[in-house]
């Protein structure tokens, strides 16, 4: 994976037949050089996204094709890059014939801010810190759980869920939230019957409050992770509880969560159900 989202060729290499074309470190292209991923990086990164035979990869910038390539041998994954500089890309897709994974990975020669990958579970980025803001919203409108992995740059105050090192090399994960804000009725929480939950959010930092009529109360260790959204409260018995509920829409469903441990009696599994009111 390198910052080579959108290389143009080097006027050096413009004369030579794409059989022997061979990138130059630190190449200038359209907005960023070119600058290879270190392989223990690019491992380290696809692990934390937990990339699997049932994804489809989608790496932005994708040089020679070192990710791409990894993701499909490596992972098994269904893979692809999208490579502004020509020569690039059609070095990338020799490399992957040459790798023997040439059925489950292509090479597009295209514009990451033109290309449609919004099917992809898993994203790839080396890139700057202002084309990954460019790149965000797009990126925060996919499925909630796609995955997401940039090398070295972050997305401003979006906060990675992981900070992943390797030596002096730096990558960070975060999983695209559903989006929750807003005012919801559940059904099921608590023995006082209906509760009214509302809700503000920050990508998948969540905060708000919980009430039953005139009783209010702040919901705690609020999170998203993908289209779950995780919450505790204190029930109507003073004790804590926690839920763990999915996004479907407008539509919350799930169940009430432990306890922990061991336990004399397990607890009958309690569903609570919910459904947004307003924005």
């Amino acid at each position: 994976m390198w910052p080579c989202c959108c290389c143009k060729p080097a006027p050096a290499c413009t004369s030579l037949p794409p059989e022997t074309y061979t990138p130059k470190l630190g190449q200038m292209g359209k907005d960023v050089m070119w600058l290879p991923t270190r392989d223990e990086l690019v491992i380290q990164m696809l692990t934390a996204a937990r990339v699997g035979p049932d994804d489809e990869v989608v790496d932005l910038g994708a040089g020679d094709g070192k990710i791409p390539i990894a993701a499909a041998r490596q992972f098994g994954a269904r893979a692809w890059g999208i490579e502004y500089n020509k020569d690039l890309a059609a070095l990338a897709q020799r490399n992957a014939q040459r790798a023997g994974v040439a059925d489950r990975v292509r090479i597009v020669h295209g514009d990451i801010f033109k290309e449609d990958f919004s099917k992809a579970t898993v994203v790839t980025l080396y890139l700057l810190e202002e084309l990954n803001a460019q790149l965000r919203p797009t990126i925060l409108a996919m499925r909630p759980g796609t995955r997401v992995v940039s090398n070295t740059f972050s997305m401003g105050d979006w906060e990675p869920d992981q900070v992943i090192r390797v030596g002096t090399n730096t990558g960070y994960f975060w999983t695209v939230p559903a989006v929750v804000a807003g005012q919801w009725t559940l059904q099921g929480l608590d023995r006082r019957g209906p509760a009214r939950l509302q809700l503000t959010q920050r990508h998948q930092r969540v905060g708000g409050t919980l009430a039953w009529g005139a009783q209010v109360q702040p919901v705690l260790g609020a999170r998203m992770d993908g289209a779950d959204l995780h919450f505790s409260f204190v029930n109507g018995d003073g004790q804590l509880q926690a839920a763990k509920l999915q996004v479907q829409g407008q539509t919350l469903n799930g169940e009430l969560v432990g306890p922990y441990g061991m336990v004399e009696v397990q607890p009958e599994v309690v569903k609570v159900l919910g459904q947004r009111v307003g924005h």
